[in-house]
């Protein structure tokens, strides 16, 4: 399954959205396809769980693992997606440049 999100990343250049995981608490992990940007390949993992009021969300800019979003999440929870994505970066960019995970 793709996800198209509205959201543009450069001027005129929309994200691809892949979904990769759903935890117990019921955030959403999602990547998106690879990004060139002066030279550097760059995956953007977002995080999204829904609250009374909306979303809680997160998202991180690999390889530089930089959070450029985050509402609603607790440092301690930052801490564990960071864990999480360092763990997972081989394999985000790997379903990035392949078009997301094959599920059957």
């Amino acid at each position: 399954m793709i996800l198209w999100s509205n959201q543009r990343y450069r001027k005129g250049e929309r994200l691809m959205m892949y979904p990769y995981m759903k935890m117990a608490d019921g955030t959403q992990i999602v990547h998106s396809q690879i990004i060139e940007e002066n030279g550097k390949q760059k995956v953007l993992v977002h995080f999204e769980r829904p609250t009374e009021n909306g979303f809680d969300s997160a998202r991180c800019e690999l390889p530089d693992y930089k959070w450029v979003i985050r509402e609603g999440y607790s440092n301690e929870e930052i801490n564990f997606f960071e864990k999480l994505v360092r763990s997972n970066a081989h394999l985000l960019y790997k379903y990035a440049a392949s078009g997301g995970i094959c599920i059957a």
